[in-house]
């Protein structure tokens, strides 16, 4: 387990389509799945920001995803998209591998998506806004498109401390400060 170093864009290795991992249950995909908690928490912490984190972010090209929602926490091994409603909607779209950079795009409102656990069990998940828009986004990343690729709408593009500064002015964005020493 370990905190990796998050691959930002240029990086070839995001442009890569993952490889199915052919074993949930082995050592090497539990081994992604920790270091992708580790490094989501870690994330979370620098940017506040995130619920999820794909692998080839931090340089794994498989089909693993860790999320972190609320108080659940899961791994999502080989996940695709089963399912895409017919209704859409725009949002504004971030990212570690550019955490400074909004981007807007257009993702289902609802999605149906299957995936392994870490034990090899096959689950089923129907999910609407937030949650769909939320795992587009990663499984995109495993098929080597990122949020940039699908920009829509008028000035699709934002720095998210002007865009914070515009929208919301009561959760404004500020790059965390190192800890002073107490």
């Amino acid at each position: 387990m370990a905190v990796r170093r998050i691959r930002q864009l240029g990086d070839p290795i995001l442009r890569v389509r993952c490889g199915r991992v052919q074993d949930p249950t082995s050592a090497a995909a539990r081994l992604v799945a920790d270091d992708l908690r580790d490094t989501l928490r870690a994330a979370k912490r620098k940017y506040r920001m995130g619920r999820a984190m794909a692998a080839p972010q931090i340089g794994a090209p498989v089909r693993i995803v860790f999320v972190e929602v609320d108080k659940q926490r899961w791994a999502m091994v080989n996940p695709e998209i089963a399912d895409v409603g017919s209704d859409d909607f725009q949002v504004w779209d971030d990212c570690f591998c550019f955490p400074n950079l909004l981007v807007r795009v257009t993702r289902a409102y609802q999605v149906s998506l299957t995936y392994q656990d870490l034990q090899g069990k096959m689950h089923t998940m129907e999910l609407k806004e937030g949650m769909a828009e939320l795992l587009q986004h990663e499984i995109d990343h495993l098929d080597g498109i990122l949020a940039v690729d699908r920009a829509s709408g008028l000035d699709p593009f934002a720095l998210r401390k002007e865009w914070e500064k515009l929208h919301r002015a009561s959760e404004r964005y500020d790059p965390p400060k190192p800890r002073e020493m107490l």
